[in-house]
């Protein structure tokens, strides 16, 4: 029985390059490629797109777009990696762990966008909240997303790592985008199922991979007076049984450490880790920790791979 063939379109960027390094050893995968002097060269790409059992793009927007126009065989599936289609209706939003039917989505979908990395983590830790009436849909949100500067592609990380701008000597966080709205605002509402979009604040730290996002629930956003603990026990229940999606113990009270919360914690594996804080006032925290390039990008995209082409979800990845 062949193998199916899988053409990673931008396999040169950060989040092809690590899943070509997933898939390059995989026995059970043809893994197509272009040298260096082509994978720009439109035709050699269109030849490969149209040849491929399945196309995954890791391209700005506006080019996979243009890699989608390329394919004329109806038989080629797309994984697409960039945001252009992620709230596009006749797209399968590619988390499995989204509800018991994206699984079944995901494998029968020709065409599959893969998650942004932050979006990822406030719809995991959301929508669980919302759909048990815990936090109301139209609930005023804030969210703080910390990440590594890989997050930024090939041209930040030359940046930061440039000696001649002292970036990784910083010693804090650097917010960034606050004076537009971040592109993944639209999946991260209408996944999550909020009315209203969340307001966001993302930075990059002087680190190159992880990334942590903290959710500050108000006593007033909990219907009900709802706790920390109800909060909780409603994301233990949705998650006990996901290989990938941690929801770490309660503690209350609780007695963390200067490295409870680091966001590189995950680096290295598909894994996403929520916790849940109390506070005396009544008011809740959720914290979530992921690889950016893991769960966040490359590994999300292996694991919706796997389950387009029928394979088991987890082969090639770390949980």
């Amino acid at each position: 029985m062949a193998r199916p063939s899988v053409f990673i379109d931008g396999h040169a960027g950060t989040t092809g390059l690590r899943i070509h390094g997933v898939l390059r050893e995989r026995p059970d995968l043809e893994l197509l490629t272009l040298d260096d002097a082509q994978r720009k060269d439109p035709e050699a790409r269109r030849e490969l797109l149209n040849a491929a059992d399945l196309a995954v793009l890791c391209l700005p927007d506006e080019a996979a777009r243009e890699a989608v126009s390329f394919i004329e065989n109806s038989s080629t599936r797309v994984l697409d990696a960039s945001t252009a289609h992620r709230v596009a209706g006749d797209w399968v939003f590619g988390l499995p762990e989204l509800c018991p039917e994206q699984r079944g989505a995901i494998a029968g979908a020709s065409r599959v966008s893969n998650p942004g990395c932050y979006s990822t983590a406030v719809i995991l830790a959301l929508r669980p909240l919302l759909e048990a009436g815990l936090v109301p849909r139209d609930a005023a949100l804030s969210v703080h997303g910390l990440s590594g500067y890989s997050g930024g592609g090939r041209s930040e990380i030359e940046r930061w790592e440039d000696p001649q701008t002292g970036l990784l000597m910083q010693p804090h966080e650097v917010p960034y985008a606050l004076d537009r709205v971040h592109k993944h605002i639209p999946e991260m509402q209408l996944h999550s199922g909020l009315t209203r979009a969340p307001h966001f604040v993302p930075a990059k730290g002087p680190f190159r991979d992880g990334m942590r996002l903290e959710i500050p629930l108000h006593a007033t956003q909990l219907a009900g007076g709802a706790s920390g603990k109800r909060v909780w026990e409603a994301l233990q229940a949705r998650y006990v049984d996901e290989a990938f999606v941690q929801v770490l113990p309660f503690r209350e009270p609780l007695d963390s450490n200067d490295f409870d919360f680091d966001p590189r914690a995950c680096n290295g594996t598909n894994r996403l880790e929520i916790a849940v804080t109390s506070n005396p006032a009544g008011h809740a925290l959720l914290l979530v920790r992921l690889d950016n390039l893991g769960k966040g990008a490359s590994g999300a995209a292996v694991q919706n791979l796997n389950l387009m082409l029928g394979l088991p979800e987890g082969t090639g990845l770390v949980a």
